[in-house]
């Protein structure tokens, strides 16, 4: 078998490749640093779209099939697309499975659907479930305002510890097999951490708990440390999650350091284009990884790469009800091979 579980919610697993990626941005993440790392960036908020809700989806449709040209294959190759967003019933996830008629499993883990995509793909492939599969996650700044907290044209203060939710896709088409230089070899997914936050604008210090949860059971079944890693990567903590991750982290003897960012603070020119605590969405993970972070991986620049999506599993009823709000983190490590297999 090409799957081994090796602890609880983690698993080895053996020759599943990345075959392409496409990363999509809307016009704030085309002037952000990562901006030329993206395929395409999108000339305005309502491109292609009549509502904030139709550009969504026509940015995950693009996304897909930008990925699946990428890849040298066509849509009757995929044997099984796996994706999610933040709004309602993921209904960008499920109207864009209209126009791609491939089998479809939808997914939800708020931001943290891709890392939670991506293991799962890798889960089936490495079984022999499957023999390709598409993991795709977005999210649109206007729509997510509009849901979780207000529409813009209502001209609210956002509070300093306030995330802005990127207008981003990333897609990525898994493959069995050895053919390509990068690789998954290890899942690990997350628990349900609650630590007791009730602050809606301030998701980043919320979700780092789960975030170190995560990083600690995946390092412990993989025998492995932080400095293994050419690179250490969290989704949307942003500038108060990766403050409050590395503070918990020293508490636990983990020392984050040169090797630890986060996408949501190397999205945007954080001062310069006044997005306060950095990116978030589901989308924010999936572009940068689907851009920048796997180029770095596919040149060789970096041999392995530890990336782990946050999610605040939270809605705007419970919210009002005065629950709090329970994260959760799914963790994925890549690794760049030698075309002769080796990734050391």
């Amino acid at each position: 078998m090409g799957v081994t579980q090796i602890a609880l919610g983690s698993y080895r697993v053996m020759d599943v490749c990345i075959a392409a990626t496409a990363a999509i941005g809307g016009p704030k993440e085309g002037k952000g640093p990562l901006g030329p790392y993206f395929d395409e960036i999108w000339p305005s908020e309502d491109h292609k779209g009549t509502s904030f809700e139709q550009a969504e989806r026509a940015l995950i449709e693009d996304g897909m099939e930008l990925a699946v040209k990428k890849s040298g294959m066509s849509w009757e190759d995929i044997d099984l697309v796996m994706g999610g967003d933040l709004l309602d019933q993921i209904v960008s996830t499920n109207f864009a499975a209209r126009r791609h008629q491939r089998p479809l499993l939808g997914l939800f883990s708020a931001c943290a659907v891709f890392t939670q995509g991506l293991g799962l793909g890798a889960l089936l492939l490495a079984g022999n479930s499957a023999r390709s599969i598409l993991v795709a996650a977005v999210s649109h700044h206007m729509a997510a305002e509009r849901q979780f907290r207000f529409p813009i044209e209502l001209g609210y203060q956002r509070t300093p510890t306030a995330a802005w939710t990127a207008t981003a896709t990333g897609a990525v088409v898994l493959v069995s097999g050895t053919k390509h230089p990068t690789a998954i070899d290890a899942v690990t997914m997350g628990r349900v951490i609650d630590f007791g936050s009730k602050n809606p604008n301030d998701m980043g210090s919320a979700m780092a708990p789960a975030a170190l949860d995560t990083i600690q059971r995946h390092l412990e079944a993989t025998g492995t440390t932080l400095q293994d890693y050419d690179a250490v990567y969290t989704g949307d903590l942003g500038v108060m999650g990766t403050k409050m991750l590395t503070l918990l982290g020293k508490e636990h003897g983990l020392i984050f350091d040169y090797r630890f960012n986060d996408c949501g603070q190397i999205l945007y020119h954080l001062k310069e284009q006044d997005v306060h605590n950095g990116g978030s969405g589901p989308g924010c993970s999936a572009g940068v990884f689907s851009g920048y972070l796997h180029q770095r991986l596919e040149s060789g620049e970096w041999r392995r790469l530890l990336l782990i999506a946050t999610g605040a599993l939270f809605s705007p009823t419970t919210y009002q009800q005065g629950e709090s709000i329970p994260c959760i983190a799914h963790a994925v490590s890549l690794v760049y091979r030698d075309r002769g297999g080796s990734s050391s």
